[in-house]
């Protein structure tokens, strides 16, 4: 089962299930947290929840898109509850472009330390279940505010020196009134980042990852195949920039999921009873380790079957927010 949020002709939000060229609508279903923290407290799976209430037919799904009214499949109502983070050099591959993209030699007896954290992936990122292993690279991209929804353009701040797209699939999360964390499931992810940023020093990763995202257009429910392999392109004045294949599923990375998600939420902090949690779980795929350079009036398309509908989304540049000494004293 696949689920998307929208907004029906009105601007009130709605919850549908992809069933064709229609969307099946959920009945008394105003967002997906909603539902699944009903399921949660049901004491059954986010899809019986849907079953349970029903649904009726709705609007086409095209259109939808069109007219850009899909949301992000998961969301909060107080964008401050809504976390949104990721993980690097989880993908066999990813510390190749990395490594690329930094332009650094590698040798034996002088890895870099995004190899050298790759290799901990590689020998300890994939335990025995139950097991704790290797706890990977980490990173905050924000809150719920930076997520624009699918069709949309990343606003991109004056200041930014790259425009790179990041394909990835992200696992959804709501925490339950018990305070445990419940996967709802995963949607194809554009971790959009500031490779350029990066590129001058790894400690700048932090700065590279502060914007915005998107993820969708749908929640896949229930376990991810193990290998998954989708299209990432860039589209410029309507014709093909740049296209390649992106892979993923655990048989393409070298950390498990289980072990991915207990390192993140084993901090109390990420806990809070109704928050809801958007990961990122990396990509060994970037248009800018082939040498391209984005630029406003670009689109993004991110593409893979078992997932529905593709992700698109295009590039804006803002205003900046504040000035150099814009801080005021009070």
């Amino acid at each position: 089962m696949r689920l998307i949020q929208f907004e029906n002709p009105n601007g009130e939000r709605r919850v549908g299930v992809v069933a064709g060229e229609r969307i099946e609508v959920v009945a008394q279903a105003r967002s997906t947290r909603e539902l699944a923290l009903a399921a949660i407290r049901n004491g059954h799976g986010l899809a019986e929840e849907v079953q349970a209430r029903g649904c009726e037919p709705g609007p086409l799904y095209r259109e939808l898109l069109a007219e850009r009214r899909v949301l992000p499949p998961l969301d909060h109502d107080d964008p401050a509850h809504c976390l949104v983070s990721g993980t690097g050099l989880t993908h066999l591959g990813s510390a190749a472009t990395r490594d690329r993209m930094h332009q650094t030699a590698l040798q034996e007896d002088k890895l870099t330390d995004s190899m050298r954290m790759f290799r901990w992936g590689l020998d300890g990122g994939r335990p025995l279940p139950g097991n704790i292993g290797t706890q990977p690279e980490w990173f905050y991209k924000g809150d719920g505010s930076i997520v624009v929804r699918p069709g949309a353009d990343f606003p991109a701040p004056d200041f930014a020196e790259d425009f790179g797209e990041e394909p990835e699939l992200t696992g959804l999360y709501v925490i339950g009134d018990d305070g445990k964390p419940y996967r709802l499931g995963f949607a194809l992810g554009n971790e959009f980042s500031d490779h350029v940023v990066e590129r001058k020093n790894y400690l700048y990763l932090a700065h590279s990852k502060l914007r915005y995202c998107a993820f969708g257009p749908e929640l896949r429910l229930g376990e991810l195949p193990r290998h998954l392999a989708g299209t990432s392109r860039i589209r410029r004045n309507g014709e093909v920039l740049w296209e390649r294949e992106f892979l993923s599923g655990e048989d393409n990375m070298c950390h498990s999921l289980e072990n991915l998600e207990y390192h993140h939420f084993k901090y109390a902090q990420f806990l809070r009873p109704g928050d809801v949690h958007v990961h990122f779980f990396g990509t060994a795929t970037l248009s800018f380790a082939d040498g391209i350079k984005t630029q406003p009036g670009d689109r993004f398309e991110i593409a893979l079957d078992a997932f529905g509908e593709p992700l698109c989304n295009g590039i804006e540049v803002r205003a900046p927010v504040i000035a150099a000494g814009g801080v005021c004293a009070l």
